[in-house]
């Protein structure tokens, strides 16, 4: 069975999040997708698979868990699809958060998901609340993450998290944000924890700028944004909010391509 490996939200090697994807013919066993993620090692595997009306239905797996959403798993499978299966853009996929659509234009994929607001919290939960060396200047979440803004693009830097304090919110994730300081060619940076999902700390995350970009938009007061993700590998987002959803444009390129041996019993 062939598979991909991507750097997506990257226009060059090493750099990005990788990510893996497989092209099916019909479902694998849940546990044999979630094999494959372990064996891969990645914070993702996305497994799509076409559907009679020439849409996609897309999953993605983290090494613990199937995930609800994925924005870089999603970039990278539309890379995939367009580069090496032949299909055409614009695509469309199913997934658990409903459509997610990515075209191509001259910068290079435009990735279409849902706005998800932000929702304010009035306290840190409390497996997380004595982390932080200073106070949070906001506190928010969304289905599936909570977000500290910091107050300091330096202090998104140089956080150093309690990965087991933070892995005790079990599949919820962590978010540590903050604009971006003078002369930053981004307005907001952030970072993303999600150890109880086995992955320490994700390099780029689409998902999560469901949430910040209109998090930044009100308080910033603009609607075309820049994000940088600020792990070691680093990752460019470029942004826009419209009325329901969230515009991310970035790049992705193709690390390998494999050949992967199932089981006979799976095969």
């Amino acid at each position: 069975m062939r598979m991909y490996q991507v750097d997506a939200f990257t226009e060059r090697l090493f750099a990005g999040n990788p990510a893996a994807v497989l092209v099916l013919d019909d479902w694998l066993p849940d546990d044999c997708m979630l094999a494959i993620t372990q064996e891969n090692n990645l914070a993702e595997t996305a497994f799509v698979k076409v559907r009679s009306d020439g849409a996609w239905d897309l999953r993605w797996f983290a090494p613990v868990h199937e995930v609800d959403f994925c924005g870089h798993a999603t970039l990278a499978t539309a890379h995939v699809l367009l580069t090496e299966i032949g299909a055409q853009a614009p695509l469309t996929f199913h997934t658990r958060v409903g459509e997610l659509r990515v075209s191509k234009n001259r910068c290079g994929y435009r990735l279409d998901i849902p706005r998800l607001p932000p929702v304010a919290l009035e306290a840190l939960p409390t497996e997380i609340a004595t982390i932080f060396a200073h106070p949070p200047v906001r506190i928010f979440r969304n289905f599936e993450n909570i977000f500290v803004d910091l107050g300091s693009a330096d202090a998104v830097r140089n956080f150093v998290p309690d990965l087991a304090a933070i892995a005790r919110l079990g599949s919820v994730g962590l978010v540590v944000t903050a604009q971006e300081g003078n002369g930053g060619k981004a307005h907001f940076v952030s970072r993303y924890f999600v150890p109880g999902a086995g992955i320490p700390e994700d390099p780029v995350t689409g998902s999560i700028h469901a949430t910040l970009v209109p998090y930044w938009a009100e308080h910033l007061g603009r609607k075309r944004l820049m994000a940088f993700q600020a792990s070691a590998r680093g990752g460019w987002l470029d942004c826009e909010l419209t009325e329901d959803r969230v515009l991310l444009v970035g790049n992705a390129v193709t690390f390998m391509q494999a050949t992967i041996y199932l089981p006979e019993t799976v095969a």
